[in-house]
């Protein structure tokens, strides 16, 4: 771990031990690392491609990107930044857009587009293993959003078998929180996409995260109790 210092060194820590913790990884596994352009997905690819020479096992990465069609593509610059970064990648282009009226783009519809077309990749070109970038806060923020909007409680798994084993869904992020993120990417000086949907600013998401803010002034555990209590459940209070 020498060449990671400051908060490349936490996150990668806190990999290590979502990895441990879920078994995620196992020597000689194919790894497609889903990169939107966003922070949380560029500092996904950079830590597991810095642990490539540390860690005990060996694994291959692929990074994809997938292009759903919005004007504002961002392909042109990713393939650039795989260049640089010297890591072997895979651009997909679909076309998702259309037929379809900007008011039905939301950030299910973009998720599912960009998952599917994910999947599909992935087991085309051989990799079992699909790591998404989603953090700590993502899943604390998922499992409000579930519990508000769909009245039931479930949340992101870290480790996730779909489609009997074919594709195994992992998420090394899942103990990093966005504020350590957000300083590892200032530190590397990242080049960050940002969201091409004509509709990101309108999320739910993003409701529930002020929401998280507001309540972690006078709470500071607040995300990490709300992570917990999906594995703290008592029964016997249950309806």
């Amino acid at each position: 771990m020498k060449d990671l210092e400051g908060a490349a060194f936490y996150i990668s820590k806190s990999i290590g031990k979502a990895i441990g913790d879920y078994d995620m990884l196992s020597d000689g596994d194919k790894v497609a690392v889903a990169v939107s352009g966003g922070k949380d997905s560029l500092a996904l690819l950079d830590i597991l491609r810095r642990r490539q020479s540390f860690v005990p096992i060996k694994y291959d990465l692929l990074a994809v990107h997938v292009d759903l069609g919005y004007p504002r593509s961002s392909a042109g610059r990713m393939e650039r930044y795989f260049k640089k970064l010297k890591v072997r990648y895979h651009i997909e282009k679909c076309d998702a857009l259309k037929g379809i009226k900007r008011k039905e783009i939301n950030c299910f519809w973009c998720s599912w587009n960009r998952r599917k077309t994910l999947f599909e990749v992935a087991d085309r070109l051989g990799y079992r293993k699909v790591a998404l970038g989603h953090h700590k806060d993502d899943i604390v923020e998922t499992i409000l959003l579930n519990l508000f909007f769909h009245g039931e409680i479930s949340a992101m798994s870290p480790k996730q078998e779909l489609f009997k084993g074919r594709i195994v869904l992992i998420r090394p992020l899942a103990y990093a929180e966005e504020t350590l993120i957000r300083r590892f990417v200032r530190e590397q000086r990242f080049p960050e996409i940002d969201c091409s949907c004509p509709n990101s600013d309108t999320s739910r998401r993003r409701t529930v995260a002020r929401l998280i803010s507001q309540v972690k002034r006078i709470c500071p555990e607040v995300k990490t109790n709300i992570f917990r209590s999906i594995r703290r459940i008592k029964e016997e209070y249950l309806l």
